[in-house]
């Protein structure tokens, strides 16, 4: 869905030990300090990792023993340990689940004695603008438990860093800092949320709200996390009077338009182009997209959806052709998963496929990030704009790009070529990277064609392709000539 973000700066107090009653003994031993080996895919050479590196972050013991913290923290992990307030001692640990798009994950000790004695935390109730709230952790790599103090100062929709996910935070003034991520933000000693970013502005934190944490822990007591829903469509207000009249809302009716509807989504073949939504399971939504979800209190109306779980029915009313109505939706796809360009992936390595030296990958913000923190600005404009605007559809559901080529013989005059959007490879149209794959190895012609979105050509001898390529991958040090999710028994 498009989503509206707007951030506004707001006075920061850091409050710290200083004037602070101290949380009882059983709630700071129940504080844990985690230590992540973590090991990421290196995407503009796929065949590869990046290295070993090695992270800290901040979690608590809830109940049936097992530990909160951020999926950021432990993302990519290959070993992990994690060490209790007042403790010298260090355990291993393995991730249980991981919810990456709501930043959240569970972990397992199974050395039993290291909750001996831990009282579990609670998890409490989202909290109101001004309630005082206390942040427990390990910031910068400290190793001695930190709490601030501050007050809740926001409680809205914003983009998570972690997944670019559009989901319910809450903005506090007590300092967030590397290592306080996955660190509970206690409020009568119960949990109110999960620190775990910063904001862009001086002191400004944020925390994943209780009410999220509770749908994840819910989700998951199926033993499977199966995500948070969306319906798939974008939209826009209907603010403008002049909008609202042509298209026949009343005055005493408020509404958002739908722009489009993604193919193969929930609300395909039930919402239209041009309906206006009224109201979701009751709840009416305004015209700048808003709803009411606590008095006085709004947000994005995404929240309605987002509080429900995969396989759940929702009723959407509209107005369509001037007439209202009212139609059920079921749910079935987790945010973020309508996107040609998909948002950052973790724990997944990438996609490839080699032939002749062309190196060809779908186009993934993992690829755009090798530009690193400046890359929506210092990446290939086109790759930004498929970011941005590209949704997939039955013609095209990814971006299959040509990344590089490996000098050999057998590609000469194509050594420069890199970053083509590829959309046809032997008088096939190209959906997916399978559909090259079957398109190259299907292909008993003496050429290999490959055109990009601009009609350049790239012509490879298929003979020579195929009998050069053991050696330039010989000669690059590559193990396969494909990742493993593209070969076949």
């Amino acid at each position: 869905m498009n989503m509206k973000i707007c951030f506004k700066p707001v006075l920061l107090i850091i409050l710290f030990y200083a004037g602070y009653t101290p949380a009882q003994a059983s709630e700071k031993e129940s504080i844990v300090k985690i230590y992540a080996t973590f090991n990421e895919h290196d995407f503009h050479d796929p065949w590869q990792m990046v290295g070993q590196n090695k992270r800290y972050g901040s979690g608590c013991i809830i109940e049936n023993n097992r530990i909160l913290t951020n999926a950021h923290v432990v993302g990519d992990y290959t070993f992990l340990e994690v060490r209790r307030s007042g403790s010298a001692k260090r355990y291993q640990a393995e991730v249980a689940f991981v919810a990456h798009e709501c930043d959240l994950a569970v972990l397992e000790v199974k050395d039993p004695s290291f909750f001996k004695g831990a009282v579990p935390l609670r998890l409490g109730e989202l909290p109101r603008v001004r309630d005082k709230v206390a942040v427990y952790g390990f910031p910068i790599g400290g190793d001695k438990l930190s709490i601030t103090e501050g007050v809740v100062s926001r409680v809205e929709h914003n983009n998570y860093t972690h997944s670019s996910a559009h989901l319910l935070t809450c903005q506090i003034d007590a300092a967030i800092n590397p290592g306080n991520s996955g660190g509970p933000v206690l409020m009568d000693n119960k949990i109110a949320g999960v620190a775990f970013q910063a904001g862009r502005g001086e002191n400004i934190g944020y925390m994943v709200p209780a009410p999220i944490v509770k749908h994840f822990l819910e989700d998951i007591t199926d033993g499977r996390y199966d995500g948070i829903p969306s319906v798939g469509v974008t939209w826009q207000d209907m603010e403008n009077a002049d909008l609202r009249r042509k298209y026949g809302l009343p005055d005493d009716k408020q509404g958002i338009m739908i722009r489009e509807i993604y193919q193969g989504s929930a609300a395909e073949e039930i919402l239209k182009e041009e309906d206006i939504i009224l109201a979701i399971d009751g709840i009416n939504i305004e015209n700048d997209g808003t709803v009411e979800f606590r008095k006085n209190e709004r947000t994005d109306f995404a929240y309605i959806i987002q509080n429900k779980f995969i396989g759940d029915t929702i009723d959407f009313t509209v107005l369509r052709d001037s007439a209202e109505q009212t139609v059920k939706i079921r749910l079935k796809d987790p945010v973020n998963f309508w996107h040609l360009v998909p948002r950052q992936q973790y724990d997944t390595a990438p996609t490839y496929f080699i032939i002749g030296g062309l190196v060809f990958e779908p186009l993934t913000t993992n690829f755009l990030q090798e530009w690193h923190g400046n890359w929506k600005s210092s990446a290939p404009n086109k790759f930004v704009y498929y970011y941005y605007y590209g949704s997939p559809d039955t013609g095209r559901k990814q971006l299959v790009i040509l990344i590089n080529v490996l000098a050999d013989e057998a590609n000469m005059g194509y050594h420069n070529m890199m970053y083509l959007v590829i959309t046809e490879v032997n008088g096939r149209k190209i959906s997916t990277m399978k559909d090259l794959v079957d398109a190259v190895e299907q292909n008993q012609d003496e050429y290999h064609t490959f055109i990009d979105e601009e009609g350049f050509k790239i012509v490879l001898s298929r003979e020579k392709a195929g009998s050069r390529t053991p050696e330039i991958l010989d000669r690059y040090k590559i193990s396969s000539d494909r990742s493993e999710d593209l070969k076949t028994d």
